[in-house]
């Protein structure tokens, strides 16, 4: 399987060499050359190893055919590693629960930090350590969270050998377990960064810092957030197991609705319906920061600037710039990498915005492609919370809850619509209380979280001064 960039580099990549890499050296993202396509005896056969031989043996099979450089005896080890009952609570790993007619929640989120970043981020830690070993070489991962992968990738990191952890986050706007989550960790290789804006600043200092090629290669600088190929990949996986446990039979559909900022959730879910999965609709849901949900129904994808990106109560999808968004419009666009170069690379940075609207491909977006796109405000989501609470006895987080807000509004009838869960209500415990009156549970393991010390320095949106603790800090 050899990989391309969006922004027009055809060189073939091998899949190691991208794990590593993260941003393409032309500022793409990578992709498959082409998508591996699965027939409807093969989802038989999915079928049957999800339900009989478990969530790591699916994993193995759907990797499989996007990774041909590790041998797969070593990949079928790390799969059997990551996906354990010990590790996500479960031996079914991502299971289905019934919420109301027609609707169904994937929970994503029984992992180490209790969000749906763990699904792909254990695996991400445990294919670094495998590669670098075999290497003989070390990483620098540099990354940006606004909430959920910083902790994720932290904790899937921590004491791996050969690697480090640079984590920015925006300074303030992560709810404070999540702040807790990552700031009270001490391990030697984690570097956490509070930086005086809000998450896409964050995400244009790792992208500033991964275009400039010769710091990139000297500090052997990597990547784990979706802009990373293998993390999205990874996440593929619980599409297949959402859908074998939702159906019967390959005739029948189901739809997904995905709360989404960055867009790399539902991105995987696009490449899962690429690959011949047999997706209805992919729904893509957003709180106040709309950005998708005004290109699939305008066809206009204007950024905000960070002034202008709302602190909401579903602060994980606080984001106005959507990384893996050029994955789908490259799709979109015919895969055409010149074009993808000036939408993304030019018109963007010089007027904050492009237009689709009248161009062809547009329609496609619902019609081929089966996106459709909905958004919820913070009185929306108190409103789902409570509700769901008082009829089914069951608390979702803010991020699920304008998930569920979205799906109700996008039913079909005889087509299941399945919710990713992507996180648990105690991380954003203010705003659980607030709706329903009710302390949501908290795992013993992180009783007091938000009372232990804390290591973190704060920092400007600045791209010399990350470069600089970088360098003293690999010193």
């Amino acid at each position: 399987m050899n990989y391309i960039s969006t922004r027009g580099d055809t060189s073939p990549k091998r899949f190691c060499d991208i794990l590593l890499e993260g941003l393409a050296p032309d500022g793409g993202l990578y992709l498959p050359a082409s998508y591996p396509q699965v027939d409807d005896a093969t989802l038989n056969r999915w079928r049957d190893v999800y339900h009989q031989q478990g969530y790591a043996e699916l994993a193995f099979e759907v990797l499989s055919l996007y990774i041909d450089d590790i041998p797969a005896a070593d990949l079928k080890a790390l799969c059997a590693k990551t996906y354990t009952a010990e590790v996500f609570g479960t031996g079914e790993i991502v299971p289905l629960r019934h919420l109301e007619n027609g609707i169904w929640l994937e929970a994503l989120s029984n992992g180490p930090t209790l969000a749906f970043k763990d699904m792909a981020m254990q695996l991400l830690g445990n294919l670094f350590e495998y590669e670098l070993a075999r290497r003989g070489e070390e990483l620098n991962i540099l990354g940006a969270t606004s909430g959920d992968t910083g902790s994720a990738a932290e904790y899937a990191m921590r004491g791996k050998k050969g690697v480090r952890v640079f984590m920015t986050s925006p300074q303030g706007r992560m709810s404070p377990f999540q702040q807790a989550q990552m700031f009270s960790l001490m391990d030697d290789n984690i570097f956490n960064i509070a930086v005086d804006g809000v998450f896409d600043d964050c995400q244009d200092m790792v992208k500033a810092v991964s275009n400039d090629l010769e710091f990139k290669r000297q500090y052997k600088i990597g990547t784990v957030n979706s802009i990373n190929w293998a993390r999205l990949l990874a996440q593929v996986v619980y599409y297949f197991a959402g859908y074998f446990q939702a159906t019967q039979k390959n005739t029948e559909k189901v739809s997904f609705t995905v709360p989404s900022g960055n867009f790399g959730n539902v991105c995987a879910g696009h490449v899962a319906r690429m690959m011949g999965l047999p997706i209805a609709r992919l729904i893509v849901a957003t709180n106040e920061n709309d950005v998708l949900d005004e290109f699939f129904k305008t066809g206009v994808y204007r950024v905000r600037a960070s002034a202008d990106t709302h602190e909401t109560s579903s602060p994980s999808m606080d984001i106005s710039k959507a990384s893996n968004f050029e994955r789908f419009v490259f799709d979109l666009l015919g895969r055409d990498g010149a074009r993808i170069k000036s939408l993304f690379g030019d018109a963007l940075n010089r007027v904050g915005f492009f237009d689709l609207e009248a161009h062809p491909a547009f329609s496609q977006a619902a019609g081929r492609y089966g996106f459709e796109s909905g958004k919820s405000s913070h009185a929306d989501r108190l409103a789902t919370i409570k509700d769901t609470f008082e009829r089914h006895g069951m608390m979702i987080d803010t991020h699920t809850a304008d998930g569920v807000k979205v799906a109700r509004e996008h039913l079909q009838v005889g087509v299941p619509m399945i919710v990713l869960e992507t996180a648990l209500p105690i991380k954003f415990a203010e705003t659980i209380v607030e709706a329903t009156g009710q302390q949501p549970d908290r795992p013993a393991r992180f009783i007091g979280i938000e009372a232990l010390p804390k290591r973190v320095v704060s920092m400007a949106a600045d791209v010399q001064a990350i470069k600089a603790f970088i360098v003293k800090n690999c010193a």
